[in-house]
């Protein structure tokens, strides 16, 4: 198996991928805030996670060891969806984007991307760590 490509390392690049596109989609509903008719855009990403994870737990693992990891999503079939709020207006032109809700959400998205590239860089580091440790 490759190391880069471990299953935890490509759930960290595609939540990294998922977390930059939530960043566009943010600024894009902000720049749009006075466009008469505008109707704000979300991403969803971890509902996708999950229900990959659903589906993968209908099936049957079998475990010789409680310590062993059961139903982790196949990563390279999850992908972000941008999702269109079309219920709701914030005000008589049919623009729904409220730019406070848009801060918490651009607040959020920034703490989970440092989060998730901390992670990414502790695990590059550990695996250089394994590989000059492995040349002794």
């Amino acid at each position: 198996m490759d190391l880069l490509s471990s299953p935890a390392i490509r759930a960290l690049e595609k939540s990294m991928q998922a977390s930059s596109l939530r960043q566009e989609v943010i600024a894009d509903n902000v720049a749009n805030l006075n466009t008469p008719g505008f109707k704000r855009a979300a991403v969803s990403f971890e509902e996708e996670y999950r229900r990959a994870a659903q589906e993968r737990s209908s099936l049957a693992l079998v475990t010789t060891n409680p310590q062993h990891m059961k139903n982790i999503p196949d990563m390279a079939n999850v992908e972000p969806r941008i999702i269109y709020d079309t219920t709701t207006s914030m005000r008589p032109d049919g623009n729904n984007v409220n730019l406070e809700e848009e801060m918490v959400d651009l607040a959020m998205n920034t703490f989970n991307y440092q989060f998730l590239s901390q992670q990414l860089s502790k695990r590059i580091t550990m695996l250089g760590h394994v590989i000059s440790e492995g040349r002794r």
